[in-house]
């Protein structure tokens, strides 16, 4: 018969308290007198890791597609960027401008693309303490693709290809997303004083089901329109040069910023608003403020790749899983991992059926699938 726990847990206490000398289960013992336990941070290793990473994924996207060119002088030229820096790269007037003007941009759009879904992965699955939420989870995704299917079908993008970045498409796609993500909002407090987590993601369900409806009606009632649509859908980073990295990176800037400021209040939601309260914390607030950071973000990645999944699943999950489960440490990783991985699936989407083109969605929901199975069987272990 087990014994009573009144006699190891204080009064008043929360259950998750554990006396001194108690190990949690399947854990490490306690740190013997005198020891000092260190808080979780960010080791100068990962850190190292994420900006490899992705350094790694601009120079192999730079180097590599229909005319390759070697890495060594990629990088050359890269540094010729910096001011001052002088360096006989070898290549061509037209390679030169193939690497500047062309692969260049699209892999920085990659890279703060990539960056933007795996931050807001990370913090919607640290506000809503569940690691398979992912930045598509309050209806972005709905309300992009409605407005960008109700741009096409209405004729307002017709003035151009899908990939050549009409300047309806990005602006509906965006206008949608943070239209969808107010609909969610409006709708999980609409009940009155129940404002959890858990009423916010019933709320994005339900506007997600509203938003694919309305878009499905469309689509059978201009059905020329269905290729164009899912060009889209299916996400790319075809840029025409800089525009779109210039129109991405003050949302990115603001994004970042924002969540990794508040980085740590996210540790503390993780034990629960009646706890995070009593450590002076406004659990609302915060989440509210986290939540339209993420979503801010995450809408200025959909309008300029389109729809692309489970990197902000794949990516923070795969942090928590190596670095730590500490936020102060997921989000800044999985920024950078998060951009190299965009980037270098983009070198995949269009290098292995060249001179053809793959979807990113495509590819990244090849690797997505196998890792959401694996997700399903870790998050249970992760989160005890």
């Amino acid at each position: 018969m087990r014994p009573a726990e009144s006699t190891d847990r204080p009064a008043g206490t929360p259950r998750a308290f554990r006396p001194a000398g108690r190990p949690r289960r399947g854990g490490r013992p306690p740190a013997g007198p005198g020891a000092t336990i260190r808080p979780a941070g960010l080791r100068t290793r990962w850190l190292l890791a994420g900006l490899g990473a992705v350094l790694v994924a601009l120079v192999a996207g730079v180097s590599l597609g229909p005319v390759s060119l070697p890495p060594g002088s990629v990088a050359a030229e890269l540094l010729n960027l910096l001011p001052g820096v002088h360096l006989d790269s070898g290549l061509t007037e037209r390679e030169i401008a193939i690497v500047t003007e062309l692969r260049l941009p699209r892999v920085v759009l990659g890279l703060l693309v990539g960056a933007l879904l795996a931050l807001a992965g990370g913090c919607y699955q640290g506000v809503f303490r569940n690691p398979l939420a992912d930045p598509y989870l309050l209806g972005v995704a709905a309300g992009a693709g409605l407005a960008v299917t109700a741009v096409i079908a209405l004729g307002a993008g017709a003035g151009g290809a899908i990939t050549g970045m009409p300047v309806t498409i990005p602006l509906a796609a965006f206008i949608g997303s943070l239209g969808a993500v107010a609909m969610t909002y409006g709708l999980g407090v609409a009940g009155g004083r129940d404002r959890s987590p858990a009423t916010l993601i019933l709320a994005g369900v339900a506007v997600s089901a509203f938003l694919a409806a309305g878009q499905t009606y469309l689509l059978q009632r201009h059905s020329e329109s269905i290729q164009q649509v899912y060009s889209w859908l299916l996400g790319r980073l075809a840029t025409a040069g800089w525009h779109d990295v210039r129109l991405v990176l003050p949302y990115f800037v603001l994004t970042a910023v924002v969540v990794l400021l508040h980085r740590r209040e996210l540790d503390v939601l993780s034990v629960g608003d009646d706890e995070a309260t009593s450590l002076g914390l406004h659990p609302q607030r915060s989440r509210y403020l986290l939540i339209a950071a993420a979503s801010l973000g995450t809408a200025a990645a959909v309008s300029a790749s389109g729809l692309i999944g489970f990197v902000g699943i794949i990516v923070p999950h795969t942090v928590r899983l190596l670095a730590g489960s500490s936020y102060r440490v997921i989000l800044p990783l999985s920024m950078l991992f998060g951009g190299a991985f965009l980037a270098l699936t983009d070198v995949v989407a269009r290098t292995a059926a060249a001179p053809a083109e793959i979807p990113i969605g495509v590819v990244t929901a090849l690797l997505g699938g196998p890792f959401f199975v694996l997700v399903l069987r870790t998050s249970r272990r992760a989160f005890t």
